[in-house]
């Protein structure tokens, strides 16, 4: 009893090879395939470089989002005060963050004041939001304290203030330098409130990697913001950082019953959630368009094979009398279309990782080409265009091109393995 031979055996391999190393005179790879090697290269290129580009806009924002800023704020609802305005301060802030901290999960819990002022040195003015914070406090946020670009001792910062690189930049500031802080809700007096002018010495300045808080945030003692905007013995709101804050809300919910009953809460993700809305759905459509550019690449695979089957039809006849079976023919074929597709999906994913780990210098040399101005951090929030490379995306375009190659390459090998070998041969 003749058995017959294993799938993709080794004489299969050998047959593939040869039509794919056979000159263009006889009838070997084509031109179209040429093309649709160089088009599954550059799709796999364009989809993992924007799948990079992706996760580090996402993790760009994200980081900066939670390294300088609360994961949950946590306020009271407003009432009115004794002089007919509402007011949403905490009066007993002090027992209220005792009760927070000890909510399971929760790591920091910072009382704040905050307000809006005019910051002037020697003629430039800038408006400012100060947040009044106690030093060890400021010392637990990284996006601060951790700084990739920092100038000053934030040690000495209950002798003044820290500023953001913006707001310096706009007022030609630096370390040493006093500003002053004019604020309209300044000292009551009989004749009504004035203005308040306060001069600070600049202690530290930093760059949290967002360019709106950079450009609008100062840093100011606790106990000398209480005092600078009238809030002896309270505070404005708690901030409460968690030690997972991507899943903050069950938290939050623990935050609020503990808080108490005037007690609001305020997550990152309801500041941020319709710009991570905006970010996943663009995600998707991306993704979904690249998608069809790596499927109309492998589209040219099949042209390129249905011409290598028509020039190999005596071939394919001479196999078949020998007693190739159709399944022998039909993988022999597949192995050479599937060749294009794997071997243009590996140059791809080398092009695109390059490019993820490389971006800085490619795009300080497309800077340079553009004559500078290509990205502007006040309309992107960043510095940078970041990129992350991460497995999960790469896995994930790598699947992608090679299902998309093999299905499409099935067509014209099963199209070779079902010609009649008669036919084939009739005029040879």
């Amino acid at each position: 009893m003749v058995r017959s031979p294993a799938p993709f055996a080794a004489f299969e391999w050998t047959i593939a090879w040869r039509y794919l190393r056979a000159r263009r005179a006889e009838g070997g790879v084509s031109v179209m395939t040429w093309i649709s090697l160089i088009g599954i290269t550059l799709a796999v290129f364009a989809l993992i470089a924007t799948l990079a580009v992706r996760s580090g806009f996402r993790t760009e924002f994200v980081g900066t989002i939670l390294g300088a800023n609360a994961h949950v704020t946590v306020y009271n609802a407003a009432e009115v005060d004794a002089q007919g305005r509402l007011s949403r301060t905490i009066a007993d802030y002090e027992a209220m963050a005792e009760r927070v901290a000890q909510v399971p999960g929760v790591i920091r819990v910072a009382p704040l004041v905050k307000g809006q002022v005019m910051a002037s040195l020697q003629g430039s003015n800038a408006g400012v939001e100060v947040f009044g914070i106690a030093p060890v406090d400021l010392q637990g946020l990284p996006g601060i304290a951790e700084a990739e670009q920092a100038f000053g001792d934030l040690s000495r910062f209950p002798e003044g203030v820290a500023i953001g690189a913006g707001v310096a930049r706009a007022l030609g500031a630096g370390v040493g330098d006093r500003i002053k802080l004019i604020s309209p809700d300044g000292v009551r007096t009989a004749f009504g409130t004035s203005p308040r002018v306060n001069a600070y010495e600049i202690v530290y300045v930093f760059s949290a990697g967002r360019y709106d808080i950079d450009r609008t945030r100062l840093y100011m003692p606790f106990a000398e913001a209480q005092s600078y905007f009238n809030r002896e013995g309270v505070a404005d709101e708690l901030e409460v950082m968690v030690s997972d804050p991507e899943d903050v809300n069950p938290i939050a919910l623990n935050i609020l019953r503990a808080a108490g009953e005037r007690a609001q809460v305020w997550t990152w993700r309801d500041a941020s959630g319709g710009f991570l809305r905006a970010l996943e759905v663009e995600d998707n459509v991306m993704f979904i368009i690249l998608s069809i550019l790596v499927l109309i690449a492998t589209m040219n695979i099949v042209s390129g094979l249905i011409m290598l089957v028509k020039n190999k039809g005596r071939d394919i006849g001479i196999l078949r009398t020998i007693g190739l079976s159709e399944g022998s023919v039909m993988r022999i074929f597949f192995i050479c279309g599937a060749f294009t597709g794997v071997l243009g999906t590996m140059f791809g994913v080398i092009l695109g990782c390059l490019f993820a780990l490389y971006i800085d210098p490619i795009f300080s040399l497309v800077n340079y080409v553009m004559g500078g101005g290509v990205w502007d951090p006040s309309i992107r929030g960043i510095y940078a265009l970041p990129a992350e490379l991460r497995l999960t995306d790469v896995l994930s375009a790598v699947s992608l091109s090679l299902g998309l190659s093999f299905l499409v390459t099935l067509f014209p090998a099963r199209r070779a393995a079902r010609m009649n070998p008669v036919e084939a041969l009739r005029y040879e």
